[in-house]
């Protein structure tokens, strides 16, 4: 039997055609793979043709796209299987209703927010890559956690780092978290310069390996802006608590501070495996092939405060959590029409952020939402209100 592993266990993996999928079945893989795991369904978008390859290679009870209309190409793809197929939003919910112990949250956007929370209101654990659970609908998510009796296990390097060196007996004594962010692809470059930046250099990424509209909100640190929404959720801080600094090494993943001076930190090689090898497997730590830390090749951690001026998003986190309201999911909605308007070509870099902003100041006065229809109408006007300023 695997190390850490103790009884055959059910998950589903929600995107896994995706960067966090992906190296969410090379774990299962590693860690004992079909006489470890029993995997009930697995949810894609448009790569169809890998999702039946990874339904087949799983023995997967369900496959489901996201795309209603790619249903018959993924029926046509497992033909003969025994594989149940489905797609679209019904299709989401279904794969969620299934009975996985660990849910594998990964759908990009708030397509993912639904199946989320009904596999969490089931009771599952939840392990959490999915910004906009926390970002857009926080309370509400965390609530739904709770009273389901799962684990919120969080992914997110950042997070995780976290979650592995937060002393629960010690949460008391916690003064501060520091998220560490890499500074990206533009962390020297001037503001005049960040203005004429392209999709090709903004998706470089220094240390990471992940998909495009990850490595671009990267690039700008709206990625690490969305995090810091996320940590105050999940470890209820309050937003003074809250900081991120710059590490380009991407070597210490992130810290908490404790009254008495003490900081612990996370370290590791920049692999995801490790973040998910140890929401798979917590408590225990499973035997995973990713590189050690060579320390006397290292040599040096480097650290510096991030510039919010060429930066923006770091300062419009914190004020989405000062503000409270729906501000998270207005400025996640506002944030995805500008960045698809960056990829297309219909807005610069720094755009992005000045769009966020702008829309943000006007839905300032919408309050608190009450049901999962407030959080989506929030982000509906947002996304409304985000195009209006494009044109």
């Amino acid at each position: 039997m695997a190390e850490g592993i103790q009884s055959r266990r059910s998950i589903s993996i929600f995107g896994s055609t995706g960067s966090i999928g992906r190296n969410t079945l090379d774990v299962v893989r590693h860690m004992g793979g079909g006489d470890a795991f029993e995997v009930m369904a697995l949810t894609g978008n448009g790569s169809v043709d890998l999702l039946a390859t990874q339904a087949r290679a799983t023995g997967a009870r369900l496959a489901v796209t996201a795309d209603d209309g790619r249903y018959g190409a993924l029926k046509d793809a497992l033909s003969g299987s025994g594989i149940a197929v489905a797609a679209g939003p019904s299709g989401l919910i279904e794969a969620a209703e299934m009975d996985a112990g660990w849910v594998m949250a990964a759908i990009v956007g708030t397509a993912g927010l639904a199946p989320t929370l009904t596999a969490a209101r089931r009771g599952a654990d939840i392990a959490l890559a999915n910004k906009e659970c926390l970002v857009s609908a926080g309370d509400l998510f965390v609530a739904a956690v709770h009273a389901g009796g799962g684990r919120l296990l969080p992914v997110d390097s950042e997070h995780n780092a976290i979650f592995q060196v937060l002393e629960e007996n010690q949460r008391h004594a916690i003064e501060r978290v520091i998220l560490t962010a890499s500074g990206g692809p533009f962390r020297t470059m001037s503001r005049a310069d960040m203005a004429d930046v392209t999709v090709e250099t903004a998706r470089a990424h220094p240390n990471w390996s992940m998909g495009l509209k990850i490595s671009i909100d990267s690039a700008s640190m709206f990625n690490k802006a969305l995090e810091m929404i996320e940590a105050k959720h999940l470890f209820n801080l309050r937003p003074e608590q809250i900081e991120v600094i710059v590490h380009p090494q991407s070597v210490i993943h992130s810290m908490v501070g404790y009254a008495d001076g003490s900081v612990l930190a996370q370290l590791g090689c920049p692999d995801m495996r490790t973040a998910i090898g140890y929401a798979l497997s917590h408590p225990r730590r499973a035997n995973l092939p990713v590189d050690r830390l060579d320390f006397a090749r290292l040599a040096r951690l480097d650290f510096e405060a991030p510039d919010e001026d060429r930066f923006p998003a770091i300062r419009l986190a914190r004020l989405a959590m000062i503000r409270g309201g729906v501000q998270g999911a207005v400025l996640n909605g506002a944030k995805e029409v500008a960045l698809e308007a960056f990829i297309d070509g219909r807005a610069s870099f720094l755009a992005m952020a000045e769009i966020t902003e702008a829309v943000m100041d006007a839905l300032v006065h919408i309050p608190a939402p009450a049901t999962m229809d407030d959080v989506f109408a929030a982000d509906t006007e947002a996304r409304r209100r985000a195009a209006e300023l494009l044109g």
